[in-house]
């Protein structure tokens, strides 16, 4: 025993007991989850812990919708987004949303079936095109309380396409003018552009070498209606804020 006399026990470090072990690994299993979820969602969540009233939303790359796209393209799913709206509609911490768009489009009824949520949120809500808002990402865009636009932003306009296997009958031509008219309306109803300006931009020739329709880029989209303004990050919070204080004193 005389060998441990002089022994300084401050030198052997803080004794880890199995408790605290367990808390470190519980830990660590959380912060893995944490990780885990990000990267389905392809959303930061870490945002949603600051204490802040406002939530982002984000549109990118292809919108999937009932069939799964490679894992080598960028998605944003809508069976992700639909719970999470709706969880935001529920969450009464939550005052405001920004939807911030840069798309190249995808499946036509999963970026209806977004719009009409979004649209149909009982707080403010403004969108931000970035890069670009194509194809069914402009109903997605205009469905917002109010959008706007980066100067460098484009919106290709075009006619609904079917890909894979196309039955050559009448009714296959008549759904696709329901699914357009469906599109069309949606547009016309929250935005300031009208349904027959729309379609003419739809059927637009000699400006897509190899499609019909139209490119609007920047502050030609605010000109024709679709949106609101020309804008950035700073502009479209302010805005919001802006919404969500009239919406306040409205219900006071």
């Amino acid at each position: 025993m005389d060998k441990f006399k002089n022994l300084n026990y401050d030198q052997l470090g803080p004794i880890t007991s199995d408790d605290e072990l367990e808390k470190e690994e519980k830990n660590q299993d959380e912060n893995n989850k944490l990780l885990e979820q990000l990267k389905q969602l392809q959303q930061n969540q870490l945002f949603q812990q600051i204490d802040n009233n406002i939530h982002a939303l984000t549109i990118v790359g292809q919108i999937e919708g009932h069939r799964m796209l490679s894992p080598k393209n960028k998605t944003t799913k809508y069976e992700n987004l639909l719970p999470r709206l709706i969880a935001i509609e529920q969450n009464p911490n939550v005052k405001g949303v920004i939807l911030v768009l840069n798309t190249v489009g995808g499946d036509i009824e999963a970026g209806l079936a977004i719009s009409e949520m979004i649209s149909s949120l009982s707080i403010p809500t403004v969108s931000l095109v970035l890069g670009g808002g194509h194809s069914i990402g402009v109903p997605i865009s205009a469905s917002t309380d109010y959008s706007f636009i980066a100067e460098t932003a484009t919106m290709t306009v075009h006619p609904v396409r079917l890909t894979g296997m196309v039955i050559g009958v009448p009714q296959t031509y008549d759904y696709l003018d329901k699914m357009q008219e469906r599109i069309v309306e949606f547009v016309a109803h929250h935005s300031n552009i009208t349904a027959d300006r729309f379609n003419q931009l739809m059927f637009e020739t000699g400006e897509l070498v190899r499609d019909v329709g139209t490119v609007l880029i920047g502050n030609e989209a605010v000109e024709e209606g679709i949106i609101n303004e020309v804008g950035g990050l700073s502009s479209s919070i302010n805005k919001l804020e802006t919404l969500i204080e009239a919406q306040t004193k409205h219900r006071h």
